[in-house]
């Protein structure tokens, strides 16, 4: 079990290194791209197989544990110790970042984005898997640290080399924001460590009662910190704006592992780090994060609802990263609650993010490939999507995760919210009740806003036809022209999107191919899973709720 952690964690950076040298010549293939690829794809699959090893090895009758842990000192002087270890809160979150590297490699073999060398592009994917996995396994303040700044540098190049319009604009926004969280993250780190005599995490999280080395100040101070650095990543309004450019921006891989992973980072650090080290700190700023949790869900909604009207010209992109915003708003939400019933919540609201967020972007990247733009206005017209007539695979499967990110029962993202609002209903002893029925209040109305923009944008989408005046909707692209059974439009159609309403002029819909073999196979885990853990939660919740029990417990 040590041995396949450290693999885990160790691995993808091998891989980054091997990726940047020439292939042996049994392993060229038909060029030195698909060489390469196809070694992303080899080095993603053995880390995801080692994760997944990890998991069934794992000593499920006693997640709360630390297991496969490696203690070696490294920094002698200063106490920075290598110290890894998994237990019931961290192993999902490991499962699931190895899990969406592999499935944005396999993608990528298919639909490598348009940039610069597949070396790079390979090297700097397996370098952000590594600092991830890294993320969810060090037990040493100052190695969480480091593996939580080791992603930046490879997001950055991935948006700014391989993104879109804007690209470079949303990588530096990207990198500032975090970078600027991260400097003031790094000096609550240090005032912890410094203070109490270590930077181990175990030995912190178990010794946070009346005897704690930490001062109710020193708690304070260290909690508005570090919770400045985790709320960035998170990302928690108002700290939020970079999102929306860099989603936009990123590739398709990008954007999957920007939502399904990276912003983990934020939220799990609250659990692993300001909950237990510093609960009275915690305590006092519980509220404020809750309430800024609230606006967020609402905030985030509405801002969905805008961008999906019509006329708007909003981008399908863009609005699933603002829906990310609400989304994680649920997870803050749960966490300030500072309730066993909150936080479980929050850790299984993370992982449904991860596996629901993570396919819609893969299909609105693939929506983009097919029509060439993520425009709603144009993916609604006359001429645009009409997924359901046009390639009802595909259409089905958008309306699938629409569905499971609303939140609707039997799915994922039902279970997560569901229990992060529990856990407002009830709050830890000594936060306001009031207050904290207020902030469920908030929720219930995002949802219910959430359900709102994702069911506009289904209709648009995926039933297309012409979007009058009024605001009615004709039928989807079906008329004479169209090839009986084929489901693809052949001839022209007059465009009624609100782009070219009133001009006169005349296109012809774009033939949108269907699912293909390997999307098949990279985007079916994601909805198998989706499922899965909407039917039984008590498969994820059997992990986490010892793990949070007894850190809640001061490590008893």
């Amino acid at each position: 079990m040590q041995l396949l952690l450290a693999a885990v964690v160790v691995l993808p950076l091998l891989g980054a290194v091997a990726a940047l040298l020439p292939a042996p010549p049994g392993l060229r293939g038909r060029n030195p791209d698909q060489a390469v690829l196809r070694h992303g794809v080899t080095v993603t699959g053995v880390v995801l197989a080692a994760a997944v090893a990890l998991a069934v090895g794992f000593d499920h009758d006693h997640p709360a544990r630390m297991q496969a842990t490696t203690d070696i000192s490294w920094i002698q002087a200063l106490g920075i110790r290598i110290h890894l270890g998994i237990d019931g809160i961290s192993l999902p979150l490991l499962v699931l970042t190895a899990l969406l590297t592999f499935l944005c490699a396999l993608y990528s073999y298919f639909h490598m984005p348009v940039g610069p060398s597949p070396k790079a592009f390979v090297a700097l994917l397996l370098v952000l898997e590594a600092g991830t996995l890294a993320t969810f396994a060090v037990l040493d303040l100052v190695l969480f640290f480091l593996a939580f700044e080791m992603v930046l540098i490879p997001m950055y190049f991935l948006i700014a080399r391989w993104g879109g319009a804007q690209r470079t604009y949303a990588a530096w926004k990207f990198i500032l924001y975090t970078l600027l969280g991260s400097v003031v993250m790094l000096l609550g780190l240090l005032l912890v460590g410094l203070k109490s005599g270590t930077f181990d995490m175990v030995a912190l999280a178990t010794d946070n009662g009346p005897n704690s080395q930490l001062s109710h100040t020193v708690q304070l101070l260290a909690v508005l910190a570090i919770g400045i650095g985790l709320a960035v990543k998170a990302p928690m309004w108002p700290l939020h704006s970079w999102l929306p450019d860099a989603h936009t921006a990123a590739p398709t891989v990008g954007s999957v592992l920007l939502a399904g992973v990276l912003l983990k980072m934020g939220t799990y650090g609250f659990v692993r780090i300001a909950l237990p080290i510093a609960p009275d700190g915690m305590h006092t700023f519980a509220p404020y994060l809750a309430a800024f949790a609230a606006v967020g869900i609402v905030y985030g909604s509405l801002a969905c609802l805008a961008l999906a009207r019509r006329g708007a010209k909003g981008d399908l992109k863009r609005l699933i990263a603002y829906s990310s915003v609400g989304h994680m708003g649920f997870v803050l939400l749960g966490i300030a609650t500072m309730t066993p019933t909150g936080v479980n919540g929050a850790l299984f609201a993370n992982i449904a993010h991860g596996l629901i967020t993570g396919l819609l972007f893969f299909l609105v990247g693939a929506l983009k490939d097919r029509y060439g733009t993520t425009d709603l206005d144009q993916l609604a017209g006359r001429t645009g999507a009409a997924l359901y007539g046009r390639a009802p695979r595909f259409g089905g499967l958008l309306a699938f995760g629409a569905i499971a990110s609303l939140g609707l029962p039997g799915l994922a993202g039902f279970w997560g919210e569901m229990l992060a609002m529990f856990g407002a209903f009830e709050p830890a002893a000594g936060l306001s009740r009031p207050a904290f029925l207020t902030f469920m209040a908030l929720a219930g109305l995002g949802t219910l806003l959430t359900a709102g923009y994702l069911l506009i944008v289904v209709r648009r989408v995926c039933m297309g036809g012409r979007e009058t005046a009024e605001g009615g909707v004709a039928a989807a692209a079906t008329g004479p022209h169209e090839t009986a059974g084929s489901g693809v439009t052949t001839g022209a159609e007059t465009a009624g999107d609100a782009g070219a309403a009133g001009d006169g002029a005349t296109r012809t819909a774009p033939v949108i191919p269907d699912l293909a073999r390997h999307e098949y196979a990279a985007w079916t885990p994601l909805a198998v899973l989706t499922v899965l853990a909407g039917l039984w939660p008590a498969a994820l919740l059997g992990l986490t709720d010892p793990a949070v029990q007894q850190l809640l417990g001061g490590g008893k």
